[in-house]
């Protein structure tokens, strides 16, 4: 058709507008007045400055390129428009260079508008214009770019020569890859040009390390020379967030790196992209080698079950981001998206895609880049009904035109109708429609059809959205892509994520496989099954940002997820379990990453809600079975490992008290230290022989001697051993040692045993500073010497330890003796002197130790530390008279205290209740804030203290608030008993 036939021009919607431009195109000359004043010239200008501001401006400006095409038609004058930037010098100074691409931008976008007004060309033809010129503006600023770093020394490209901008590509080692609608040549008219740069490092810079940097330069000035606004306009906004894993990677990605990004970690998404990925600047060869290379990657032959779960993946994913809920949730007009709405060109691109991915992998005939052919070459083959092919292309043709007639009114990236009815009614008259009834009518006819056809190949399928049990009003989760799903945003807000925004970006790092643990195509898999329940799960925490935060953590810390992922889709109560965990407690996400089998120890022990197992109860017998020591150190650490996790765990959920939790940590102590004494001695005489009647056993003291363990206690120790005066020495094996060097070594093994790090990490720390030469004197102590030192030397303070003293491992009769020992060191000074001390004592530490804030239960007036000096200096009072008093354990040492008649019973059950609620605290905070100086507690952390606390505190505290008040009264009362019972504490009260 002609531009001389004006039938099809629209009438214009603004008549006035109309006027101006026809006037302000004649006052350019002679020829353009003649035009103007023409029947064609009229229709054609009031159809464009009735319509269009931007268009007008163009025609204005562009005159004489509107006269071309009026004389030579459209293909002639795009031909002319183009032409330039196949000549032009690409060693011209960059000014220039700008300047004539935004040249050829203007009168291209004023040709291809023109002929799409007119009829001349058809929407291909109009899309492929398009995208021929922003394939011929990156060739020639790729050229200039190119011509530039070899001018600066860094690529080995001939000087001068060829104006040809693809042969001064050629061999640059510089690809680009055109994608989405630019790949697929279907480009719409105020688009975005997506791009991919690709380069070889070793393909022409002179230092191949340096490649990365060169190529990074030339892409960041590439998006400058087309996005930068001049006087002459811009050229193509441009979008590089299209590379793999654009969060991680540079501007510029090597072509090595981005061949294994797509092999190991490729995404659902980045294969329906990849369909209409092509070279559209730089080396097109070396693109097209990078194309063939990734091939297996986009077309995969099999149609298993992981194809089929990544095509279901792909369509949960872009239905629930642009058409399955909120404002794009029902066919309209007014405001409605027509590419992203119900029925829109989004729905139509993706049901190719998907068609083309199930069924061009075996059938290369079917990977038509571009829409319509795709979809000609799907029917063609019976992937699809004629009639649904025929209703999707007739949509697609319709609806891009109307994308295009939003975008020319100003030139900008829009593809919603407008809200009022003015703005309508404009668009249904640049449509050429009489009104806009008769526009809404065909305009819904073809998005109800579009929808009809998409629901019956698609909605059948669950979408990958949150179930309304899980979120309220089943929000989408959408997070494929690299831009933030507003509808996905709004979701996670409703879960409780204050950060939205951050919460996506830190999914989709997980989807491109970021952290070690979800680099696997299985691992990946998993991870979009079960993210409406993870994070619906983490949603429910009290601070939900933060718990996210560490489960990231946990993932990035472990080697891989698949495991733990599988654990969570089969026992769902786990992952819930989980996120509480890691919700409140941030110690123990780094033991979950280090540790991952732990999770496996919570669903073996007692079950969901239920106490832990017997963690202990294994260790022995595994040690035992060792074949040599590594394998039983190994064996040791690793239930260790889980058997700590699964009682903090079931402590951190009030499902196991204090007094329980801390006799399961200390039994599992007591069981490690057990099973490998015997191993360490084994291996040790096996250097050095035996000596002869002689031991080694192992004290316990402080907590670990108490029973009463908290999280990330210390095994406060005694390594004591004993053999006969006459032998000296050890003898049977390779070397021999004098009797008190052996033991000594030996007990060194041991504590490296217990304090060396494994893959599972270590055992537990150890602390031997109530030894009786504390940390300056031998690792192991004789019983003669103790037994002397305790007789002659030893302090109040070092007999108070020793009431908490507890022989966990070594030889029956040995540890017999060492019970005596302990207990005659504690008898035979038995006395009101030890009261004083600890008097004193407790005194000292006030003043030169206070508390260090709020929350250090341990050290505050009233703390836990003046509950055990109170057990400890009336054991030491009153031990000689009332031996039956001795006890390690500061509960079980305060009642028999009352059974004596020597603390009256309500003191004791004072005494009693604040030493459990101080444990109970203390455990609480080591396992979520560790040492916390400020009056309020995280909300996660107050939430966990008030849960467990309820029980200790007859109703409760309703908040932190009331129970700091709680705290304060429990710790008067201990401090009253304190003074009352030892003695006052003059400047002490703090």
């Amino acid at each position: 058709m002609s531009p001389s036939e004006p039938h099809r021009l629209p009438a214009p919607f603004d008549p006035a507008a109309a006027a101006r431009l026809a006037e302000a195109f004649a006052s350019r000359g002679a020829a353009e007045r003649a035009y103007a004043e023409s029947p064609a010239g009229a229709t054609l200008l009031a159809a464009l400055g009735g319509h269009s501001a931007y268009l007008a401006e163009l025609a204005e400006r562009e005159s004489a390129t509107l006269l071309r095409f009026a004389e030579r038609g459209a293909e002639d004058a795009f031909a002319l428009a183009m032409d330039p930037l196949g000549r032009a010098d690409p060693d011209a100074a960059r000014p220039a260079v700008a300047a004539l691409l935004r040249q050829a931008k203007r009168q291209a976008a004023l040709i291809i508008a023109l002929a799409d007004l007119t009829g001349q060309w058809p929407l291909d033809r109009v899309t492929g214009a398009l995208s021929a010129l922003a394939e011929a503006a990156i060739d020639y600023a790729c050229a200039h770019l190119l011509r530039e770093a070899a001018a600066r020394g860094e690529l080995r490209l001939p000087r001068g020569g060829t104006r040809d901008p693809r042969g001064v590509a050629r061999g640059s080692g510089l690809a680009i890859l055109g994608m989405g609608k630019l790949g697929g040549r279907e480009l719409n008219y105020s688009s975005d040009i997506d791009l991919m740069v690709l380069y070889d490092p070793l393909a022409a810079a002179y230092q191949a390390e340096r490649a990365g940097s060169i190529y990074v330069r030339i892409a960041r000035d590439l998006v400058k020379l087309m996005e930068e606004r001049t006087a002459g306009g811009y050229v193509f906004r441009t979008d590089l967030r299209l590379r793999p894993d654009p969060a991680a990677t540079p501007l510029a990605v090597s072509i090595p790196t981005a061949i294994s990004y797509y092999e190991s970690m490729g995404q659902n998404w980045e294969r329906a992209a990849m369909i209409k990925a092509r070279p559209v600047g730089g080396d097109r060869a070396l693109g097209e080698h990078f194309l063939a290379e990734i091939r297996p990657f986009v077309w995969r032959r099999h149609l298993d079950f992981a194809m089929i779960a990544d095509i279901h993946s792909i369509k949960r994913q872009i239905h629930a981001a642009h058409g399955g809920r909120g404002a794009h949730a029902e066919v309209r007009v007014a405001g409605h998206d027509v590419k992203l709405g119900r029925g829109g060109i989004r729905e139509i691109e993706f049901t190719t895609q998907v068609l083309q991915l199930i069924w061009a992998g075996r059938d290369p005939g079917l990977r038509d880049p571009t829409t319509l052919g795709a979809l000609a070459a799907l029917a063609g083959a019976g992937r699809i009904e004629r009639r649904a092919a025929a209703d999707l292309a007739d949509a697609y043709v319709f609806l891009r035109d109307v994308e295009h007639r939003l975008q020319m009114v100003a030139d900008r990236q829009t593809q919603r109708l407008p809200e009022d009815a003015e703005g309508l009614a404009r668009i249904a008259s640049f449509m050429g429609f009489a009104g806009t009834a008769a526009f809404a009518a065909t305009l819904t006819g073809h998005l109800n059809r579009v929808e009809q056809h998409y629901a019956q190949m698609f909605e059948r399928e669950p979408a990958l959205s949150l179930p309304a049990a899980e979120g309220g009003d089943g929000g989408s989760l959408v997070f494929t892509g690299t831009q933030d799903d507003p509808e996905t945003l709004a979701t996670l807000a409703r879960l409780g994520f204050a950060n939205p925004a951050n919460v996506a970006a830190t999914v989709r790092a997980w989807h491109h496989g970021r952290p070690r643990a979800t680099r696997s195509e299985r691992a990946r898999e998993l991870l979009t099954l079960l993210m409406p329940a993870l994070l619906a799960a983490f949603g429910r925490q009290r601070e939900p940002d933060a718990a996210l935060a560490r489960f990231d953590e946990v993932l990035s810390k472990m080697p891989a997820g698949v495991h733990m992922l599988s654990l969570f889709q089969r026992n769902p109560a786990l992952l819930q379990r989980m996120a509480g965990i890691l919700g409140a407690a941030p110690a123990l996400a780094n033991h979950l990453a280090l540790n991952p089998a732990s999770l496996e120890g919570l669903l073996a022990g007692g079950g969901l809600g239920m106490p832990p197992g017997n963690p202990a109860a294994s260790l022995p017998a595994l040690v035992k079975s060792a074949r040599h020591f590594e394998e039983a150190l190994d064996g040791a650490r690793r239930l260790v490992t889980e058997g700590k996790f699964e009682i903090d765990a079931a402590a951190l959920e009030a499902v196991l008290e204090a007094d329980a939790a801390g006799q399961a940590r200390s039994a599992l102590a007591d069981a490690a230290i057990g099973a490998l004494l015997p191993h360490v001695t084994a291996e040790f005489a096996a250097r050095f022989g035996k000596v002869k009647g002689g031991a080694l056993a192992v004290v316990a003291l402080g907590k670990l001697g108490g029973e009463e363990m908290l999280p990330g206690s210390d095994l406060d120790m005694i390594l004591m051993y004993d053999h006969p005066e006459a032998v000296t020495e050890s003898s049977g094996g390779p070397r021999s040692l004098p009797a008190s060097t052996y033991f000594g070594r030996l007990a060194q093994q041991m504590v490296a045993a217990i304090t060396a790090p494994g893959a599972e990490g270590k055992l537990y720390e150890v602390d031997m500073r109530l030894r009786p030469t504390g940390n300056k004197g031998p690792v192991a102590t004789s019983l003669s010497s103790f037994t002397r030192y305790h007789a002659e030397s030893a302090w109040t303070w070092e007999r108070m330890a020793l009431t908490r003293a507890r022989c966990v491992a070594g030889p029956p009769g040995l540890r017999r003796r060492i019970g005596a020992a302990v207990k005659h060191a504690i008898v035979s000074h038995s006395g009101p002197q030890a009261v004083a001390d600890a008097v004193a004592m407790r005194a000292r530490m006030l003043r030169d130790l206070p508390a260090d804030g709020p929350w250090d239960i341990k050290a505050m007036p009233g703390g836990m530390v003046e509950v055990e000096f109170i057990a400890q200096a009336l054991q030491l009072a009153h031990a000689k008279r009332h031996p039956a008093i001795l006890a390690p354990t500061t509960r079980l040492a305060l009642a028999k205290l009352a059974k004596a008649r020597l603390l009256p019973p309500e003191e004791a059950e004072a005494l009693i209740a604040a030493d459990r609620l101080w444990r109970t605290m203390l455990g609480l905070l080591r396992l979520t804030v560790g040492r916390w100086k400020k009056e309020e507690l995280p909300a996660a952390t107050a939430a966990a203290m008030l849960r467990a606390t309820a029980p200790l505190l007859g109703q409760g505290a309703v908040d932190v608030s009331a129970l700091r008040q709680q705290m304060r009264e429990q710790a008067g009362r201990v401090r009253e008993i304190f003074e009352r019972r030892l003695g006052s504490l003059t400047g002490g009260t703090g």
